[in-house]
């Protein structure tokens, strides 16, 4: 059975939480990857932060969804949902832009776990956490290759 340890990347690129976003654009640019774990100066990952976080930082904002009915108004999101995009448009550090409390998995989980979560989640790059310490990270190219060798091998 094919796991997180067999496909994942060992050597992980980390971005500090209070780096600009001019600085991830330009490390996601250097090594063309979709994403990186964000890690405090303790060595704890504190969050995730990948392409899909700067494209909906350069969107243009978009109201709540609302229902009217006569002259009531009901939004169709908290206000607390709302302020957090517009902190994520905002933010000009990691830390703000940057989704916390990420997803992640351990060496072990199996390979058709990774890809139910990626589906179901929404999510393309996973941390690989053992004893609590990041040892590598599982992005959708990884889970990719690993099924390939393992279809031809």
């Amino acid at each position: 059975m094919l796991t997180a340890r067999d496909i994942m990347t060992s050597k992980v690129i980390t971005i500090d939480p209070e780096a600009s976003i001019a600085e991830l654009a330009q490390l996601l640019d250097n090594h063309r990857i979709n994403g990186v774990p964000v890690v405090d100066e303790s060595g704890q990952l504190v969050g995730v932060i990948t392409q899909s976080d700067l494209i909906k930082r350069a969107r243009e904002l978009e109201l709540p969804p609302a229902i009217n009915i006569l002259d009531l108004h009901i939004f169709l999101e908290t206000a607390s949902g709302l302020q957090r995009r517009l902190q994520k448009m905002l933010g000009g550090t990691v830390k703000e832009v940057m989704t916390d409390k990420p997803l992640t998995i351990s060496p072990e989980t199996p390979a058709s776990e990774i890809a139910a979560l990626m589906d179901r989640k929404k999510v393309h790059t996973l941390p690989v956490l053992a004893a609590g310490k990041l040892v590598g990270i599982v992005g959708k190219i990884d889970l990719i290759r690993g099924l390939a060798r393992q279809a031809s091998g």
